[in-house]
């Protein structure tokens, strides 16, 4: 059989098997009798009804003769708030409003809750990998250092973080150390995360580091580079070669982990994917959409590390 008969042979089992799970999928959701509601998500994804003006405080509306415009004066104290531009109106003049009551409505498009929720995630899984990237380095550098107190303080945080579980360090975070430095749920996320992923981050570095040759080190040392010299200018640069695809897949799991988060009073794509739910009382559909969103940011993950690898190996 010729390669490319058989390289197409093999492209058709592929297709047959994403066939057969979707028919099992189909199956499945038959045998329980589901009935699918697709066209109940996309309003969660982008909002068409537009803005909402909302009463900061409780007061009296007092609408202007054109209609485009309101004043809310505050019911206890001489504030007041004025709007306009908006399409429609939802009180009338002389009205008694409470706090988040809403005012009026602007026409247009506007994030929905599972967008906002993605976005949430994004932010987090950002700058905890940033942070957990500069705290591993520093760790894995500590446990190959020569100095015994880096060295075992190094091993004492690699084996703490990584011997106990995710959920119980955020707990932590959120209600010990957040409480104790007054932080607020997403930086006690964000470091939580962070300090977790960097325990792990730090033996891929240490492993990077040790499957340099030594020779190399001593190569540059003959040179007259100090340590850190020769660390950074040789060392490094031939172990973050060699590191890249576990740091990639330590990343990504950084990005699945961050969904623990909506333990705490965060509204992250997960915790927004439940709500969803028990407003829609459509799970299926939700969570196959929250499943593709995630899927969404670990590919797009994936996709710069393989550039990334492949403009490092041009220009070795």
């Amino acid at each position: 059989m010729r390669p490319s008969m058989k390289r197409w042979m093999w492209h058709g089992v592929y297709a047959v098997v994403l066939l057969a799970l979707g028919f099992g999928v189909y199956l499945a959701t038959a045998r329980v009798d589901y009935d699918w509601r697709w066209e109940r998500i996309p309003q969660y994804l982008v909002g068409t009804e537009g803005e909402e003006i909302r009463a900061p405080f409780d007061g009296f509306v007092d609408v202007a003769d054109d209609g485009k415009s309101i004043v809310l004066n505050e019911l206890k104290g001489a504030g007041s708030e004025r709007y306009a531009g908006f399409d429609r109106l939802l009180v009338g003049d002389g009205d008694l409003v409470f706090q988040n009551d809403v005012l009026a409505r602007k026409s247009g498009l506007q994030a929905g809750p599972l967008a906002v929720g993605l976005w949430v995630t994004l932010e987090i899984s950002a700058l905890s990998l940033v942070f957990a990237l500069v705290l591993g380095l520093v760790a894995g550098l500590g446990r190959v250092a020569q100095n015994p107190a880096a060295r075992h303080l190094a091993a004492t945080y690699v084996e703490i973080i990584r011997g106990t579980p995710l959920l119980v360090q955020i707990f932590i975070f959120y209600f010990f150390i957040g409480t104790v430095l007054s932080l607020s749920a997403f930086a006690a996320g964000v470091a939580a995360l962070a300090v977790f992923t960097g325990a792990y981050v730090a033996e891929i570095v240490r492993a990077g580091i040790e499957a340099v040759p030594r020779g190399q080190m001593e190569a540059a040392r003959s040179l007259g580079m100090n340590y850190a010299q020769a660390m950074r200018h040789v060392i490094l640069p031939q172990a973050f070669k060699k590191i890249l695809p576990p740091l990639a897949g330590q990343f990504i799991n950084l990005i699945k982990d961050s969904s623990l988060v909506s333990v705490m009073a965060l509204t992250d794509l997960t915790k927004a994917g439940r709500e969803v739910v028990s407003s829609t009382f459509s799970p299926f559909e939700v969570w196959f959409t929250v499943a593709a969103m995630y899927l969404l940011l670990t590919g797009g993950l994936s996709w710069l590390v393989r550039r990334l690898e492949k403009g490092m190996a041009a220009g070795a």
